[in-house]
């Protein structure tokens, strides 16, 4: 059987086409990753060449094979408690500062994205539940989002291994978590139940525009995979998904200032973050 193989001209066409879905840009040094991944969904759809399987993601009518492509292409690294600094900045200083403006019937409404495999959402639902006293007598509504539909389903069964837990407190492990037969560890079923997940493109306006109303958005090292143009409209999507006063956290090597002007930078003693302006 003839190896498959993907020319410089495939890579260049597929790389446009991908960004223009996803909104991801890859560059010439992640060729190699990118062409194992492109061969791998050759094979597994019998398209034989990549001419035929390049026709067949661009005009399959369901889209079932770009998203199997999308999830092959998207990394998902990350654990429990990463950058933990700013789940103590929401619990310590964006809640306190949100509840004083909303109403004690009203929800709280934070969006998770990208959700990954659950590690932030859940370190989300956790902080609060463990260190935000106010939790007894608000109501917390809680979404999470991924471009990646096997992550999600993975996101929603809520298991993982040692690696994944080895940043927790041991006795929130045992408190929050059971260990299973084949070594990995369950999260809890409160704590599943409290995240909603949900698949989101953040390139796609028709994906974003019915998810409005948030008072934080968490979306952290996602961006540092999107050009300027790409962040920028994410950013819009952000801006118009926020309350006005609302808060969004970046990753630590991400600057919302350097995208757009549109928020204004918040230092709290726990992170920096960015605010959308109160209405006037």
């Amino acid at each position: 059987m003839e190896e498959t193989h993907i020319t410089t001209e495939d890579f260049m066409k597929f790389r446009e086409f991908f960004y223009r879905k996803t909104g991801i840009q890859f560059e010439d040094s992640k060729r190699y990753f990118v062409d194992k991944r492109l061969v791998e969904r050759i094979e597994a759809t019998d398209s034989g060449n990549f001419r035929t399987y390049f026709t067949l993601l661009r005009f399959q009518s369901g889209g079932e094979e770009l998203q199997a492509l999308t999830n092959t292409m998207t990394v998902n690294e990350t654990y429990f408690f990463r950058e933990e600094y700013q789940f103590k900045c929401l619990v310590n200083s964006l809640l306190p500062e949100i509840v004083k403006k909303k109403p004690v019937d009203s929800t709280l409404r934070i969006w998770s994205i990208p959700s990954s495999s659950g590690e932030e959402p859940y370190s989300i639902a956790l902080y609060l539940t463990e260190y935000w006293p106010d939790i007894a007598h608000r109501d917390v509504e809680l979404i999470s989002s991924d471009i990646d539909t096997s992550i999600l389903k993975k996101a929603r069964a809520g298991k993982y291994s040692e690696r994944s837990v080895q940043h927790l407190p041991a006795v929130l492990l045992q408190r929050h978590f059971r260990r299973t037969h084949d070594g990995e560890y369950q999260i809890s079923d409160d704590l599943r139940q409290a995240v909603e997940f949900s698949r989101v493109n953040l390139s796609e306006p028709a994906d974003t525009r019915h998810y409005r109303g948030f008072d934080v958005i968490f979306c952290r090292n996602l961006l540092i995979y999107f050009d300027d143009l790409s962040r920028q409209k994410a950013a819009e999507a952000f801006y118009d998904a926020l309350n006005p006063g609302g808060y969004i956290c970046l990753g630590h090597a991400e600057s919302m200032s350097r995208i757009t002007s549109l928020f204004r930078v918040r230092k709290f003693p726990e992170a920096i973050v960015y605010q959308k302006p109160e209405a006037r």
